[in-house]
């Protein structure tokens, strides 16, 4: 009973923390709306939250170590609640950048810390079971935010999406403060401020983010502004990996981890995992929505039976995942990811509704499968007093990896729709026999509904096209680069158990 209290307590924060980065999205409209913002500056509002979010992941183990784990979890809780508060009565726009800042820092350990909290709550040999519980939340989440968002900022006002964060995080402040204890090898220590490791992360992993999320709006590397962002990125990121590698006493990331060949494998897979789910999460409501014409509701019924089919697959995931070789459904999870991305690729602009549902719904069932046993193997051998530090490496992996995804896509259409535009609209001419016949008969039809010119009706339906053929490369992308990953399965240790009164531990 008392595991089961764990459980809700750790997972109803998190659950919140990673609906909030995907719920402001569609309100996004509204808040621009409301604070008078162009585009650009409203979508700092997502991009402020993700780097204050990104830069504090890796940070939670060290953080924990500190201040305590259960000190740190309260406080990130309390910080996230407050200011969830703060960004409803924002009264500008600089005010809810700066609260939503303050957010993302409040959120940013927060699934790390379950995660961690989880793996340490179960016995080794239930992995699987823990794993599919941490699974049905950073996965669900992504997907009803939207729908959710939508819906309140429809049907009340956009403030609400952060008001509604106030009672789950005085429930979990509550919960945390009587149901979690710190083990003995997690209390508080007196540690040397690692400084340098600190500027490192903050400016490699913050200006990736910005970089990330903002690149494909200012064409890339057309911009001055993203090339000096990833030089400095970069040359952080590498001052990162060499100070903490080599010099740093108690580095603020355990980079050391990655000499585990099943950690540095395994997150390697997960970072692949995560471009084709958050690609793939992006990429179908736009089709949907621009393409086909449905309104946001039938573009959430499009995704809302894979949510119902994840609760019923992760947790068939999570036994088969403790009852045989993790390797057998991580390989079937991989293929059936790839095999569902290829179908999308397949989406025509006469695809029905059904055939738009089935295969998020074969997603719904690959990520399962391939989520479960892969946080097993990842964490298979590593001792539970690290725990704490290898959580926040793979939680900042997913979601870098969830960025790169979206950065992927969102580059592939808008470049390939004006390629595939440019080679269509080579027909498009008066010599062109079907399009003088195309053009004759609009022309009648036209006339007497008192529409556009019949060239104009050609030339956005020619656009139409373009951009439709571009999803389907988009889509195959995300196949191809999710079915490299079978081979890597390849350099996975098994874990194996072995029982002592009672307990487990994974035989080195």
């Amino acid at each position: 009973m008392k595991r089961f209290w764990i459980v809700i307590t750790v997972m109803l924060p998190t659950f919140i923390e990673i609906l909030d980065t995907t719920i402001n999205n569609v309100a996004l409209r509204h808040i621009q709306g409301d604070m008078s913002a162009g585009i650009d500056e409203s979508t700092w509002i997502i991009t402020s939250y993700l780097v204050a979010n990104a830069i504090v992941i890796p940070m939670a183990g060290w953080l924990s170590r500190v201040f305590g784990r259960k000190n740190y979890l309260i406080f990130s809780i309390a910080l996230f609640t407050i200011s969830s508060f703060l960004c409803g009565i924002s009264w500008s726009l600089n005010s809810l950048l700066l609260f939503r800042i303050l957010q993302g820092i409040g959120g940013g350990g927060l699934q790390p810390l379950s995660q961690s909290i989880l793996l340490e709550v179960f016995p080794k040999e239930q992995y699987g079971r823990a794993m599919a519980i941490y699974g049905m939340g950073i996965i669900l989440a992504p997907i009803f935010g939207p729908m959710f968002g939508g819906w309140i900022a429809d049907n009340f006002s956009w403030r609400w999406i952060y008001y509604i964060n106030i009672p789950v995080g005085i429930i979990s402040v509550l919960m945390t403060y009587l149901v979690i204890e710190d083990p003995p090898y997690l209390k508080r220590e007196k540690l040397r401020i690692d400084y340098p490791g600190i500027i490192f992360l903050t400016f490699g992993i913050g200006c990736l983010q910005i970089v990330l999320d903002k690149g494909e709006r200012e064409d890339w590397f057309e911009s001055n502004l993203i090339i000096v962002l990833s030089i400095v990125s970069i040359i952080s990121l590498i001052a990162l990996l060499l100070w903490e590698l080599k010099k740093a006493d108690h580095p603020v990331v355990n980079l050391r981890l990655f000499k585990d060949r099943n950690f540095f494998f395994g997150n390697l897979v997960m970072f692949f995992v995560f471009i084709n789910l958050f690609g793939s999460i992006i990429l179908l409501p736009i089709y949907v929505q621009n393409l086909m014409g449905y309104t946001a509701f039938l573009a959430g019924l499009v995704l809302g039976p894979a949510g119902i089919i994840q609760l019923i697959a992760f947790p068939i995931s999570g036994k088969i995942t403790d009852k045989m070789n993790p390797k057998i459904p991580l390989v079937f999870g991989i293929i059936v990811c790839a095999y569902s991305t290829y179908l999308m690729s397949l989406f025509n602009l006469q695809t029905d509704f059904w055939n738009f549902v089935y295969p998020r719904a074969v997603l719904a069932v690959g990520m399962a499968f391939a989520i479960t046993p892969l946080a097993v193997m990842t964490m298979s051998y590593i001792p539970k007093e690290k725990m704490q530090d290898a959580t926040p490496i793979s939680a900042v992996i997913r979601n870098i990896g969830g960025s790169v995804g979206t950065a992927i896509v969102t580059t592939v259409i808008s470049q390939r729709a004006q390629f595939h535009q440019f080679r269509l609209i080579e027909s498009l001419t008066p010599y062109d026999l079907p399009y003088q016949i195309t053009i004759e008969r609009l022309n009648e039809y036209l006339t007497t509904k008192s529409f556009l010119p019949p060239e104009v009706a050609i030339y956005r339906e020619l656009i139409r096209q373009a951009q439709a053929i571009a999803f389907n490369e988009a889509f195959w992308v995300l196949s191809v680069a999710m079915i490299s990953m079978v081979l890597t399965v390849l350099f996975f240790r098994r874990p194996i158990y072995k029982n002592k009164g009672g307990g487990s531990d994974v035989i080195h």
